[in-house]
């Protein structure tokens, strides 16, 4: 658990695009904010992710991602099981404070990806025959991931 808090967003946007210096983020009607997070060094996107209350915190206060799992409603921190912790390098927001961006070197293979892969983005959408589909980037796993992830019963 972590102490700090945050006060809550103005409820006039227009007060949260001022060059004020309150970090009040605007989580959503599910306690959450959008997570966008880039490679410090080359910009490279590797992922989206939300974060609520308590994983912004902990991220700020550790210096290391964190993030909350909408699938299995639990903080995650990033990389606590492959190695491949994300360090922020910087945090921060857009003009209305309802999303974030993190900049980060990865530790471990630099993956960031749970399939093992540098990006969660390694494929490209494309209209083929009216109909649209998958195709890779050529990018391989990094990792063995299904090694790594493996749960034992």
């Amino acid at each position: 658990m972590t102490a700090l808090t945050f006060a809550p967003a103005p409820a006039d946007k227009q007060a949260l695009e001022q060059e004020g210096a309150a970090f009040t983020p605007r989580f959503d009607a599910n306690g959450l904010v959008t997570a966008v997070v880039t490679d410090a060094a080359d910009g490279m996107l590797l992922m989206v992710a939300h974060m609520n209350e308590e994983a912004l915190a902990l991220t700020l206060e550790t210096g290391i991602a964190h993030y909350w799992s909408r699938s299995r409603k639990a903080l995650w921190k990033k990389g606590e099981t492959s190695g491949n912790m994300q360090h922020v390098v910087e945090l921060r927001t857009d003009c209305d404070q309802d999303a974030v961006w993190l900049r980060v070197k990865v530790a471990g293979h630099d993956a960031t990806c749970h399939t093992g892969r540098r990006s969660c983005f390694y494929r490209m959408v494309e209209l083929r025959d009216g109909k649209a589909i998958l195709s890779g980037d050529g990018s391989t796993p990094l990792f063995d991931a299904k090694a790594i992830y493996l749960k034992s019963d």
